[in-house]
């Protein structure tokens, strides 16, 4: 009996995904629920395990786009485990190899009044590449620049000097084909303005230093800088509704709830999970959730409905070093902070210059739905409860708030 397996939804609005590797080679034995590809679409990477035990044969290859619901490969059931399948294996491996013959280099088509010449569609890609077909050798009949010469041709990198110069062409992700895809969209669609303003950390660093141990052994988790950058955006956000809305044609949306998106680099690019209802969530929840969120987006196991929706962004560029960057808005949302490096600095505090640990931040919004008072204040807000945990967030017991 022959299983068909299709390729299953990762979600609603999800149409198509593309085979990033097969994990099985045509003709192997799987095991049922054995890993044998993973998938990529516009949002997530998953893993597409086998439905059933038997001989496999694969019909599509890898980089195809396939829609979902189509077959994307048979399972023999009445397929047996081959005895000693991992020898067998190997010295398929090694006949392969001693197959293998170099390459042969392609003869010089000779030279007639057709060679160079490009056709219309080769033309086209060459003038968008910015290329002359002087440039470019054809491989066609009679020397002709065929469409494919133009796919693969690069622009000149000047004159060589010495050393290696070696180029690889590698086809983008399916999700960071759509990560470059809205981010271009934000740009041309939006209205985006960035606001600063610094954050002088040392009240935070001091509440840390007193409670993080006390904090990791009751609660396995440690006392990072999110939760205090989440519960302060939560209340600026309560401060500032039009910050945590969003612009559906000619209509605002006004939310109730503070679903934050958390931008964390995943190992197929940018990914941005979200923390449900931070409202109501405490230190220890935040936490919690945070680092359940990057566990799952590190490992690939991250889903699509947790990266779905969400009000508000953070993104921390300060893990890699960043100074001071103008984040850019993740849609349909209208706001985004950036966190940044902390650095001591030199401030003047009470007539007194001190040094301090300060951190830049950086809020892009969209300027058609948050005007500056909005957006100024509502930074403002985040730097106040930043600089005046006990206080502001705390309720003025550190204790009771950290749950200890």
């Amino acid at each position: 009996m022959i299983l068909e397996m299709k390729v299953p939804s990762p979600g609603e609005s999800i149409t198509e995904v593309e085979i990033a590797a097969w994990l099985v080679k045509d003709g192997d034995y799987v095991e049922k629920d054995q890993p044998i590809a993973e998938v990529d679409s516009d949002k997530a990477t998953l893993e597409l395990p086998a439905e059933e035990s038997g001989i496999i044969t694969l019909k599509a290859e890898e980089g195809d786009t396939v829609t979902v619901g189509s077959v994307v490969c048979l399972i023999d059931l009445d397929g047996e485990k081959p005895a000693g399948s991992e020898q067998s294996s190997v010295s398929s491996e090694k006949k392969e190899e001693k197959k293998e013959e170099k390459p042969v280099a392609p003869v010089a088509a000779e030279k007639t009044y057709a060679s160079g010449a490009a056709s219309p569609a080769a033309k086209k890609i060459l003038t968008e590449k910015g290329i002359s077909t002087s440039e470019v050798l054809g491989t066609g009949k009679d020397g002709r620049i065929t469409k494919e010469d133009a796919i693969d041709a690069v622009p000149s990198m000047g004159t060589p000097a010495g050393g290696s110069r070696n180029s690889e062409r590698a086809k983008l992700s399916m999700l960071r084909r759509k990560v470059a895809e809205r981010l271009v969209a934000v740009k041309n669609e939006t209205a985006m303005l960035t606001t600063f303003n610094e954050v002088d950390m040392k009240p935070i660093f001091d509440l840390r230093k007193d409670f993080k141990d006390e904090f990791k052994a009751k609660h396995n988790v440690g006392l990072g800088f999110m939760s205090f950058f989440t519960l302060a955006i939560v209340r600026a956000l309560k401060l500032f509704p039009d910050v945590n809305s969003m612009l559906d044609g000619d209509y605002k949306i006004l939310h109730d709830f503070m679903d934050i998106s958390i931008a964390v680099s995943g190992p197929k690019g940018l990914m941005v999970p979200v923390i449900r209802n931070a409202e109501n969530l405490s230190f220890r929840g935040v936490e919690n959730e945070v680092k359940r969120l990057a566990l799952r987006a590190r490992d690939g196991q991250i889903t699509v409905d947790e990266m779905t929706g969400g009000t508000f962004t953070i993104t921390n560029g300060g893990v890699f070093g960043s100074m001071l960057s103008t984040p850019i808005i993740n849609p349909p949302q209208s706001g985004i902070l950036g966190m940044h490096n902390i650095v001591e600095r030199p401030v003047a505090i009470k007539g007194e210059v001190v040094i301090r640990p300060i951190m830049f931040v950086a809020l892009s919004y969209d300027h058609r739905v948050i005007d500056g008072r909005e957006s100024v204040g509502f930074l403002v807000a985040v730097k106040e409860a930043l600089e005046n945990p006990i206080e502001i967030l705390m309720d003025n017991n550190p204790k009771k708030a950290l749950e200890l």
